[in-house]
């Protein structure tokens, strides 16, 4: 008796891209806002990197043979890319093999595209940015600024961020964070430098530096200059390198944090700032990506110019004097300012909406 083939899975009105493996700040904003979108349309991914059981995925090829016909309501599919390779996909799809799709891109780099990737803008149907930063950096208009949201119930602040340091079983009084893959662009140099230099200076402040994040074989050499400095400094306990963390673990590190900082010298959004204020963490963040933007006073936090190490010193010997009742007020503020301007749910309400006006051209 034949095994009967199961029937191949419908694709949903839109299809997000997920080309990259290695989990990202753009894989990071693309799972926070997909819940929130599934609640309002079917959708389907294409790729099944990093995603929650039971999300509907779909294949290139499944692609290429399905998306020939429209919506039953007439309507062109949406195609939303947020990676150049995604795109590709995209453009492959519809004019090679005939799609009926409209294609949206989400472009958020802080810097001259290249001539690829003007081309790959030129052929999308809707164009989407971040920031006013990265807006100025498109080789055409940008049709809608849409703020990435932050989900903040994942991201929520702790009863007590005393007990919550504690429960990370790491020494010293609070925790200072950077988050992100660890290597120059990321400016973890920057806090590890100011950090030693405040630390020879004030030997009793207990402040312990918290450096979270992937180092890929290539920046190995980076990591042990930075591991390096810390050995001769006689600092050792008070830096600590976790390395690449569980997605699940992300929100108790943060939780623990009094002081996340952003150093980037080049980032395209930069969502660490928001999950960590959603946390209920004061922020110090370089002027790149979207944290210009964001960090307009100094009530939950201080901007400094991108790779201006005397500027980050100053910065946090500022924020960490009076810890830990003023870091933990302008904490509080942060978390207010997530729940009144970056919940995840209104970008998924903006996109959805997007989506509907980029479907209405085509009927």
């Amino acid at each position: 008796m034949t095994t009967p083939t199961p029937p191949e899975p419908e694709i949903g009105e839109v299809v997000l891209g997920n080309s990259n493996a290695r989990f990202s700040g753009v894989t990071s904003t693309m799972l926070q806002v997909l819940p929130y979108q599934q609640k309002l349309l079917s959708l389907s991914v294409l790729g099944n990197h990093n995603l929650p059981h039971g999300t509907p995925t779909v294949t290139f090829v499944e692609c290429a043979r399905k998306l020939r016909t429209p919506l039953p309501n007439g309507r062109n599919r949406v195609f939303h890319a947020r990676r150049n390779n995604e795109i590709l996909q995209a453009v492959a799809l519809k004019y090679l093999f005939g799609a009926k799709i409209q294609i949206v891109f989400t472009a958020t780099a802080q810097r001259h595209p290249t001539w690829i990737t003007r081309w790959l803008i030129s052929k999308a149907d809707g164009l989407i940015t971040t920031s006013n930063a990265a807006a100025a950096y498109l080789p055409r208009a940008q049709d809608i600024i849409i703020p990435h949201g932050i989900d903040n119930e994942r991201y929520a602040p702790p009863a007590s961020k005393t007990e919550a340091w504690k429960s990370l079983g790491l020494p010293g009084d609070f925790g200072i964070g950077i988050f992100g893959r660890v290597r120059p662009q990321k400016g973890v140099d920057l806090l590890v430098d100011a950090m030693i230099s405040i630390l020879q200076r004030s030997p009793n402040n207990k402040a312990t530096v918290v450096i979270v994040g992937e180092t890929t074989q290539k920046f190995e050499p980076y990591l042990q200059t930075l591991k390096n400095r810390i050995q001769l400094a006689g600092l050792e306990e008070r830096f600590h390198f976790l390395g690449k963390q569980p997605f699940e673990k992300i929100p108790e590190l943060f939780r623990g944090m009094s002081l996340v900082t952003a150093l980037s010298r080049n980032e395209g959004y930069g969502l660490t700032v928001l999950e960590a204020m959603s946390s209920g963490c004061a922020v110090l963040a370089s002027e790149a990506g979207a944290w210009k933007d964001i960090i307009k006073t100094d009530a939950f936090g201080k901007i400094v110019p991108i790779d201006d190490l005397p500027a980050t010193k100053s910065a946090l010997e500022s924020l960490i004097s009076n810890r830990p009742e003023a870091l933990e007020v302008m904490g509080q503020r942060a978390r207010q300012t997530i729940l009144e301007q970056y919940r995840v749910e209104e970008e998924a309400e903006h996109l959805v909406n997007f989506y509907r006006t980029i479907q209405e051209s085509t009927t």
